[in-house]
C-alpha cells in the first residue's frame, strides 16, 4: 500500500485580453499533480502547478521535466497513506521537504503549492477539500474587483460592471497606459460614484521609474487610494525609501518572490518597512510560505492579504480554504474565477463582491483526465 502519482496538463484561454504592465497574456498553462492510494484510486488529491512566465523564478521552459520528476520520486518512495493522513501543514512540509528537499521546495514555489494541495485533498478524501473550515460551510471572503489594463471604456466599463455587482473594493492595474490617461480614470470613479464607499486599490506591478515615482504617488493620492502595489521593481534597493515617503500605503507583491529563509524575511521587512503584504501561494513558497510570512506580518504591524496568481478553479478554491484559517480583515485577491473561457467547472461563485461556495454546484474535472 502506497501512494501514486500521475500528472495532466491544461492551458486556460482568457475570454479577454489580458493586459498588465508587463504585456498582453492571452493563455495560461498549469500542471495538475494527482495522488492516491493504490489500494483506493478513486479517492483522488488534485493539486495545481501553473508558474507565471517573467515572474515566477521556476524556469517554464524545462517545467514539465521538473513535474515528471516529482511524479517519479513520489511514485518511487512508498509513502503510505497513513503518512499523511493526519498531518498539520507544518508536518506536511517536514515530509515533503524529507521526500524533495527543503531547497527544491523554496525554489520551486507552485510546486510546493501543489504538492501541498494534492497531499492534503487526498487526506480529506479527494473531494477538493484542502482545508476543513468555515469556507466550505458556508462562510463567504470579501475579495476586491479586478479591472485590468486596456484603453478608457474598457476599463470605466468594468468599474461600472463590478460596481453594479456589488463590490465595494476595486483594484485597478496601472502603469501601461498614458499616466494621465490613468488619472482621468481615477478622477471619473471618483465623481462618478462618490455617494458609494468604494475602495480604491493600484497595482502597478513594478512599473514606475524610479525618477517619477514619487511624483506619480503624490498625484495618484489625490484620488483616495487605499494603497498600491510594488510601485517600482522589486530588488532595486529603493523600495524602503518609496515605503517613507509615499502618500499612498505600499503593498509589496513581487518583492518576496524568491525570499525563502525565515532570516531573510525578518530582514526584508525590517529594511523596507511595508505597510501590507501580497500573498500568493504559487509565488510565495505555497501554503507554508504565506504561512510564515503571515505569522510575520502580523508581528511587525504589517496588514496583509491573499490573492491568487492566475490559477484555474482548482488552484483558486485551494487558496480560499487557506485564506479561511485566518482573521479576514480586508477584502482578498480572490475573484479569477471568471477569467477564463474554459476554466474547470466548481462550486465556487462570487456574488456581491464575496466568494463562496455554491452547495448545489458540483465539480466536473473532465479536461484533467489524462
Amino acid at each position: 500500500m502506497s501512494i501514486k502519482a500521475n500528472y495532466s496538463s491544461c492551458t486556460f484561454k482568457f475570454d479577454f485580453d489580458a493586459r498588465t504592465s508587463r504585456g498582453l497574456m492571452r493563455d495560461k498553462k498549469s500542471w495538475f499533480i494527482k495522488v492516491w492510494d493504490d489500494t483506493n484510486p478513486s479517492i483522488v488529491g488534485i493539486g495545481e502547478s501553473g508558474p507565471l512566465p517573467g515572474l515566477s523564478v521556476e524556469p517554464v521552459a524545462t517545467f514539465e521535466e521538473k513535474i515528471k520528476n516529482v511524479v517519479d520520486i513520489i511514485n518511487n518512495n512508498n509513502i503510505s497513506l497513513s503518512a499523511v493522513n493526519s498531518v498539520s501543514l507544518n508536518e506536511l512540509n517536514t515530509l515533503l521537504s524529507n521526500l524533495f528537499s527543503k531547497e527544491f521546495l523554496q525554489q520551486h514555489s507552485s510546486i510546493t503549492f501543489a504538492l501541498e494541495t494534492a497531499f492534503l485533498d487526498l487526506k480529506n478524501g479527494g473531494s477538493r477539500l484542502v482545508f476543513d473550515n468555515a469556507f466550505v460551510k458556508g462562510k463567504t471572503i470579501p475579495i476586491n474587483g479586478l479591472v485590468w489594463m486596456g484603453g478608457l471604456d474598457f476599463m470605466l466599463q468594468q468599474v461600472a460592471i463590478k460596481i453594479y455587482d456589488g463590490f465595494t473594493c476595486i483594484k485597478l492595474k496601472v502603469g501601461g497606459l498614458d499616466f494621465e490617461k490613468e488619472c482621468d480614470i481615477l478622477r471619473y470613479i471618483r465623481r462618478k460614484y462618490y455617494r458609494e464607499n468604494i475602495t480604491l486599490r493600484l497595482d502597478a506591478n513594478g512599473a514606475f521609474k524610479l525618477d517619477e515615482a514619487l511624483y506619480k504617488l503624490e498625484e495618484l493620492s489625490k484620488f483616495k487610494i487605499h494603497s498600491i502595489e510594488q510601485p517600482i521593481k522589486s530588488g532595486s534597493g529603493e523600495m524602503h525609501l518609496f515605503c517613507e515617503k509615499s502618500p499612498i500605503p505600499i503593498a509589496l507583491d513581487e518583492e518576496l518572490i524568491g525570499i525563502v529563509n525565515k532570516e531573510e524575511k525578518i530582514a526584508l521587512l525590517r529594511q523596507i518597512k511595508p505597510r501590507y503584504l501580497i500573498l500568493k501561494p504559487t509565488l510565495h513558497g505555497g501554503f507554508f510560505g504565506c504561512h510564515e510570512w503571515i505569522e510575520l506580518a502580523e508581528a511587525n504591524s504589517i496588514g496583509w492579504w491573499i490573492t491568487s496568481a492566475l490559477e484555474s478553479n482548482i488552484g483558486l478554491n485551494a487558496i480560499a480554504q487557506f485564506t479561511s484559517n485566518y482573521t479576514i480583515q480586508l477584502p482578498q485577491g480572490l475573484g479569477t474565477g471568471g477569467i477564463y473561457a474554459n476554466n474547470i467547472p466548481s462550486p465556487l461563485k462570487v456574488e456581491k463582491g464575496f466568494l463562496s461556495i455554491d452547495g448545489s454546484e458540483q465539480w466536473d474535472l473532465t479536461m484533467l483526465e489524462a
